[in-house]
């Protein structure tokens, strides 16, 4: 056991601790301390943690106090509510109409968030639960309050009279009153009723097109000649027939495998035809009256067709503006997805003979492809990805690109010995900026996917007489396997490139300056959000930044070799063009039936795959439009802007760092300062031409992939 003299020195250690200068040799350090650290926490005696200054979030809740954070949350709320709509409309003001409302949601965003985010991370069944119910609760008054005629009137009575306090104010103001009119609130009480009634005919359409995919038990069987090619860790897995055959589920992993691995061309067919009937002329039953639906409820509210609805709120602005887009796209790419499909139907000819090459082809002969090209072993790669070298190496490039540092944060609460605490400042004036929690490893009741959620907004709000800065707090949650004895916690490539990208969501909170939280954090255009973590993804395969982030595991002064850096860049846009065709034919499908009345669903699924798809057609028999959920929820009219962002993220590395250098921090504190900043605050649209000089191009998208392509 450990002195009290040494354990109040190795505390003293782990405050000063910068983890920013740790890369190369220096890296050995960072493991010596965190040993060291773990060795202490493992010792220490528990006493009274303190808080986080400037922080509001609170942890650690039992499952009665966020039940009863939550009830007072919804009381709070209503009085407000009734507050503001008490006013009489010749007495609006700003004072007593908008700024009480932006005040309630800056103070109540981060125990909104104390009470929600529980049930992501919490190790307690009970918690988890009453996270989720304290959810359900404020959801159903959030809800009710989004349907106040009161406080819309009040609202709408300040907002006519033009009286702006300043842009970003005008800018809240119209969006309270958007909100409100999106919800009918504009309407008579017989339209709104009926608005009230479509929404629930989607929500109970879209969530039965779902339930039958979820309850589709469909299986093929296969013998093991059949299946010559997947692995036998893999057959290990499936369940066996009477017969001794293996059954393959159409669950997305037994399909991937399959198609994916399977040296048989006739059963990658047979799986590709079975997952493409699932649910059948069932769902699109329900699809067909989910689309009319869709459009009933558009047009009450205004629109033209439930794609204009859908779009309204987003960078594109217009359907119209969608379609020039995905056209765009799809023509620049012809050219080099044709020679990317002549080559693996060379493949096909060549390891099957003279057969026709289909869609249930392509990820085996792109997967043979890149093991024929690629010297990459990606089980070998991974040996150079310690888990807290990525992590000093992420901090290290962030601070050279946006001027931040990060120091971690230690006897503070949080809800399990392995979530870390981290403060941000700025480089040059030392200001606090905000905070994140790292909450990495696996373990059981814990969410199972990679993610940033914002636990306090960035907000400017009023208490009494004074004003109060609130600073943006983060939560990246991640599921790296926890390292064991002989065992270091080692990350798979493919986890890099997705803890990079939700680092640039952390970093895009985190730099947020909006003054109201409606504006903050990652409460931004949906088309808008993802670009910063898409822009740093870029950084994973540049030579420079990846010796930085990497080491051998046994020797982590040893990065990864240069040869493996080209075929990391080589091997992200192989092919890249001909699976972006297949990305663009089901967003241009989603597109027009919500754009238009009475399609012949099937028919145009045809017609689009032929054309997009460069010739190659439909699997026979096969209804994609039936197992489609993307149609059915969630990303409905919207499918295009994973796309949309990715291409504007493409313009903003190569115009701005790839040729004037990847850490050049000029560009890196003109995008914090001009992208990040302001958040929600201005549009996008212009945000982003300001930053880059002029407006956004597909150029850069394009070009790239013909530069490392094939």
């Amino acid at each position: 056991m450990e002195s009290e003299e040494n354990r109040e020195k190795m505390s003293k250690q782990k405050r000063d601790r910068n983890l920013l200068a740790f890369t190369g040799a220096a890296a050995i350090a960072v493991l010596a301390v965190n040993f060291a650290i773990a060795a202490f926490n493992a010792g220490r005696k528990k006493h009274k943690k303190k808080d986080l200054r400037g922080s509001n979030v609170q942890v650690n809740l039992s499952a009665s106090e966020i039940l009863k954070l939550a009830d007072g949350i919804i009381v709070k709320s209503k009085l407000v509510h009734d507050a503001v709509a008490s006013v009489p409309l010749e007495k609006v003001t700003y004072m007593n109409v908008i700024a009480p409302l932006a005040d309630l949601e800056a103070e109540q965003f981060p125990q909104v968030q104390s009470c929600v985010f529980p049930k992501l991370v919490s190790s307690l069944t009970d918690v988890r639960k009453a996270s989720a119910e304290a959810e359900r609760r404020i959801d159903a008054h959030v809800l009710s309050c989004s349907k106040r005629e009161d406080v819309y009137r009040a609202i709408k009575a300040y907002a006519s009279k033009g009286e702006w306090i300043g842009p970003e104010a005008k800018r809240y103001i119209q969006a309270l009153v958007r909100d409100f009119e999106r919800n009918g609130l504009n309407l008579t009480v017989t339209k709104r009723e009926e608005v009230q009634r479509l929404r629930a005919q989607i929500d109970e359409l879209s969530l039965q097109y779902v339930q039958n995919l979820n309850d589709d038990n469909t299986f093929l069987l296969f013998s093991e000649a059949e299946l010559v090619g997947l692995p036998l860790e893999f057959l290990k897995t499936l369940d066996k027939a009477e017969n001794v055959k293996f059954k393959v589920t159409l669950k997305s992993h037994h399909v991937a495998a399959v198609l994916e691995l399977c040296k048989v061309g006739r059963t990658r067919r047979l799986v590709a035809v079975a997952y493409g009937k699932r649910c059948g002329d069932l769902n699109l039953s329900v699809l067909e009256r989910l689309v009319e639906t869709r459009h009933k409820f558009a047009r009450l509210l205004g629109y033209s067709n439930y794609a204009d609805y859908a779009v309204n709120l987003r960078m594109a602005k217009t359907s119209s503006k969608v379609f020039e887009f995905l056209e765009e796209i799809s023509a620049s790419l012809t050219d080099l997805a044709s020679k990317e499909l002549m080559m693996l139907k060379d493949l096909k000819n060549k390891e099957e003979g003279d057969l026709p090459f289909g869609v249930e082809d392509m990820l085996y002969y792109i997967k043979r492809f890149e093991e024929q090209q690629f010297d990459l072993d990606f089980g070998d790669v991974k040996q150079y990805f310690p888990v807290d070298l990525v992590l000093s190496g992420v901090f290290k490039i962030c601070q050279d690109l946006f001027g931040i540092t990060f120091k971690e944060v230690v006897d503070v609460e949080v809800w399990h010995n392995d979530v870390r605490v981290f403060s941000v400042f700025d480089l040059s004036s030392n200001e606090l900026l905000g905070y994140f929690y790292l909450d990495m490893y696996k373990r059981e009741g814990k969410y199972g996917h990679t993610c940033v959620v914002s636990l306090q907004n960035s907000a400017v709000s009023s208490t009494g007489d004074k004003q109060v800065t609130m600073i943006p707090v983060a939560l990246l949650i991640s599921q790296i396997q926890k390292d064991i004895v002989g065992h270091p916690s080692l990350l798979r490539f493919s986890e890099v490139v997705s803890f990079f990208h939700e680092f640039g969501h952390v970093v895009q909170h985190v730099c947020n300056r909006a003054s109201f939280a409606k504006f903050s954090g990652l409460c931004v255009d949906p088309d808008f959000v993802e670009i910063p973590g898409q822009l740093l993804e870029n950084w994973c395969y540049e030579s420079f930044s990846l010796k930085l982030i990497s080491g051998f595991h046994k020797d982590i002064t040893k990065p990864i070799k240069d040869e493996v850096c080209k075929s990391l860049k080589r091997w992200r846009y192989a092919f890249s063009a001909l699976k972006l065709k297949q990305e663009v034919l089901y967003c241009i499908f989603d597109q027009i039936i919500h754009s238009v009345d009475n399609v012949d669903i099937v028919e145009l699924f045809k017609h689009l795959h032929s054309k997009v798809m460069l010739g190659l057609p439909m699997l026979e028999g096969t209804n994609p439009a039936s197992c489609f959920p993307r149609s059915a929820i969630g990303f409905e009219a919207a499918c295009y802007s994973h796309i949309w962002s990715e291409v504007f993220a493409a313009d903003i590395f190569a115009s701005k760092f790839r040729d004037d250098g990847i850490l050049n921090q000029y560009a890196g504190m003109q995008f914090r300062n001009k992208v990040l900043a302001p958040g929600g605050s201005k549009d996008p649209i212009e945000i982003l031409s300001d930053f880059l000089g002029r407006e956004p191009s597909v150029k850069a998208f394009v070009n790239i992939r013909s530069e490392y392509g094939l």
